[in-house]
Parts: C-alpha cells; structure tokens; sequence
C-alpha cells in the first residue's frame, strides 16, 4: 500500500502540521454565522413580519455572500488574506448590528442583510488555498477531506448557538453573536503566521479569472446540480416531520445528515488523491444515496438512511477541489474555491426553492429532487473529465 493510501498516518500528518489545528478551529468559528445567521436573522424578522418577508431577509443575506466571495477571492489572489478578511468582517458584522438595530423597518433590514452577506469574510476559501503551504502534497486531498468533515460541525452548532443566545437574551442577541463570533474566528486566523506571510502565485490576469477554462466551468455547473440536490433535502425533511407529527423531528433528522458527512469525510482522508475520474464516481455515489429516501420509511430508518446520503459529499467536493488545483490558472486558486463555494451556494438555494411546491404535492415528491439532481451533477461531471487521463 503505498504511503498515500496509509491513511491514519495521512490524517495525523495533516493534523500535526504547524497551525493546522490553529487554523480548523479559528476558520470554524468564524464560518459558524453561515449556519447560524439565516436563523438568526429569520427569527428577528418574524417578530414582527409574515414568514415570507422574513424569508426574504434571509435571501438577501444569502444573495450577498453569493455574490461577494467570488470579488473578495479574487483580491485576496491578488493582494493578502489579512487586510480582505478584516475588512470583510467588519462589514458584515456592521450588517448584522443594522439588522438588530433596525426597528423592525424592513427596507433597513434587507439591506442590512445584504451587507452582512456581502461582507462574509472568505475563510473557506482562504484556508483551502493555504493547505498546499501546511502540509506535504500527498497529504493536501486529506486535508481537504477533513477539512470538508469538519465544516459540517457548523451546520449542526451554529442553528444551536443561535437558539441559546436568543433563549438567554432575545432575537438581537443571536444576531450579535454571529457578528462576535465572525470577527472573534477572523482575528484568530488572520494573525496566524502562515496567513499573514501568504501570498497568491504571479500569473497572467484576465477579467474572467478560473472561469476561463470551460472544462472548470463544466465542473461549476456540476456543483450547482449538487448544491440543488443537498439543498432540497431541508425542505423535504421539514415536510416530512410535519407530516410525522413533530417538526422538531427535522432538526434531528438534518443532523443524522450532518453526521454522515463528517463521517464521510473522515474516512475519506485514508483514500488516494485520485484523478479526474474520481468526479463522476464520487458525483453518481451521492446521487445513488438520495433513492432509498424515495421509500419516506419511518423516524429511525429515515435518519439512517440520511446518514448514508450524506456519506459522499465530502469525497465529492474532495474531488471538486483537487480538480480546481489541476485545472486553473496560477494566481487564480482562491477565487476558484470561492466559485465552487458560490456555486454550491446558489444551487443549495435553488433546491429549496424548486423542493418547496414539490412537497405541497406530496413528500415522496419533495424526496424525488434530490436524485434528479444528483443525476445532473454526474452528468456534468463526466463531461468535465471528457478528453482528461482518467486515473481513479
């Protein structure tokens, strides 16, 4: 077995390596507001709005972190992470005060929501371009790995930080803890060495950035089609708990997902970078893994076979990543993992939206997306490694 494949080893090497550790838990804490801010801001809004306006607080907030983490990738690509991440984050948490601060008047939470997306600091983004400076190369896909695993600790947590903070002192409270908690992660991992002395590799610019290579793109387009299956899967799930007579039951069910993840993850940091041919393989396996749940079987059966459907996101966006290394430009590689993020981003928001209607027509409808989707995502996926070596 050769040294790559020698997993325990791999994933010690990762976590071992100078300021990793440092780093994982600094970069989570200040991603946890993308898990607990959309709540944050919806139970804010719904003291004193319809549920459809508070939605749409929350997709204004959504709608700027969409579209800034591409711009501000490519200025940290061109410039440092330190100046891009403080900048961000004082943004953002400015946002969230506007929001708390707001009176409930709608016009100045929407755009209060705006500028706290807009301002979410590029942490994912930043620390995925830094792995190949803290850790040996055959080390770098499990780094990624579990990297992607334990992100998913943040979408369990963060709902649950919000939740604690406004039991303890009301809706502003989960909105100011988000700003604290941003800033609080961003100080720590922006004063870490290895940031500060980072610097983007010289190559020649173009308007379009990673987006100029159509093969990337295909890949883009591949994981909006994940994002879109993983996205309906919330919608569908609350569906389903109602129906069962408990909506609290979502939170559980989405959190046996999580769990799959985070598994996933982790057992894929013992795997073999691979090569192109890993897309579509790890693409159909997350695809496969949304049919069972067509069969809507009871609680305890739903949240394992949840489980299992989230086993193969990681190993998939493991793949997306190393593809994006291979494939872009020099001085292009953080705005490339913000598009990838964006990308999931959108589609995640999509599924929701297209999921919704879906349910109202009957769960096992809701349930029938997320395939459909994933069978899109192998699709694109094959198309990108079209023409490529094939090595899985």
């Amino acid at each position: 077995m050769s040294s790559a494949v020698s997993a325990p080893s791999g994933l010690r090497t990762v976590l071992r390596a100078p300021f990793v550790r440092r780093l994982l838990v600094f970069s989570q804490t200040g991603r946890l507001p993308m898990a607990a801010a959309p709540l944050a801001l919806l139970l804010f809004a719904r003291e004193e709005h319809g549920l459809t306006l508070a939605a749409l607080v929350v997709a204004a907030y959504t709608a700027g972190m969409a579209v800034s983490a591409p711009l501000l990738a490519r200025i940290v690509d061109r410039w440092r992470q330190p100046p891009v991440l403080w900048g961000s984050a004082v943004l953002s948490g400015a946002g969230f005060v506007v929001v708390a601060a707001s009176g409930h008047s709608m016009p100045i939470m929407l755009a209060g929501a705006v500028g706290a997306g807009f301002g979410t600091p590029p942490l994912e983004a930043c620390l995925r371009a830094l792995w190949p400076n803290l850790v040996p190369a055959e080390n770098v896909a499990a780094a990624y790995s579990l990297d992607l695993a334990v992100q998913e600790v943040i979408y369990v947590t963060g709902p649950l930080v919000t939740l604690a903070a406004v039991g303890f002192a009301g809706p502003p409270a989960g909105l100011l803890a988000a700003a604290v908690l941003q800033i609080a992660g961003v100080a720590g991992f922006a004063l870490t060495p290895v940031v500060r002395t980072w610097r983007g590799e010289a190559g020649a610019r173009h308007w379009a950035g990673p987006l100029r290579v159509p093969r990337f793109v295909v890949i883009v387009a591949g994981v909006i089609c994940a994002g879109a299956a993983v996205g309906s899967l919330p919608v569908a799930v609350t569906g389903y708990a109602e129906a069962a007579g408990s909506r609290a039951l979502s939170g559980w069910l989405l959190a046996a997902q999580a769990a799959g993840a985070l598994i996933g993850g982790l057992f894929y940091t013992r795997a073999a970078p691979g090569g192109p041919g890993r897309l579509p393989l790890t693409a159909a396996a997350l695809a496969a893994g949304f049919v069972p749940l067509l069969l809507v079987p009871g609680p305890a059966l739903m949240a394992a076979l949840l489980a299992v459907s989230g086993l193969s996101l990681p190993p998939l966006l493991t793949a997306v990543f190393l593809a994006a290394d291979r494939l872009t430009p020099p001085g292009t590689a953080v705005e490339a993992f913000a598009w990838i993020i964006t990308a999931f981003t959108v589609g995640s928001a999509a599924g929701a939206a297209i999921t919704g209607p879906l349910v109202s027509d009957g769960i096992r409808y809701g349930f029938a997306f997320a395939p459909i989707a994933g069978l899109l995502a192998v699709a694109a996926m094959s198309a990108a490694t079209l023409g490529a070596r094939v090595r899985v």
